[in-house]
């Protein structure tokens, strides 16, 4: 009888962390550049990814909150290698190809 608790015990224990692997998100790591030869500078920021695999687009606060090209005139960058000169204050960025913004992918950029 002591043997079944056992397997059971392992078999419930094996479940539980299986539930907990199937449940954790994984996360992609970005590359964000700042500054270039002539040393530190805050007012640039460079997006590296795979050409059409995303994109970069500026968008206000609501835009970043709601995942959508808020204003509707949002500049839109593609080249897989975009550099952004920051403007003072908060600066929002999201990835408009569909789900990826509504799975993460957005940043806000603080610059002062």
């Amino acid at each position: 009888m002591a043997g079944r608790r056992g397997s059971a015990t392992v078999a419930a224990a094996v479940l539980c962390l299986l539930a907990v692997a199937l449940h954790c998100e994984v996360a992609q790591a970005a590359i964000y550049v700042v500054g270039g030869r002539g040393g530190w500078t805050f007012n640039l920021s460079v997006f590296n990814y795979q050409k059409g695999a995303h994109n970069v687009v500026v968008v206000n606060k609501a835009g970043y909150n709601g995942c959508s090209t808020t204003p509707r005139n949002a500049k839109v960058y593609t080249s897989g290698k975009d550099r952004i000169r920051l403007v003072k204050g908060l600066n929002n960025f999201i990835c408009t190809l569909p789900g990826h913004c509504a799975s993460g992918m957005k940043i806000q950029v603080s610059a002062s």
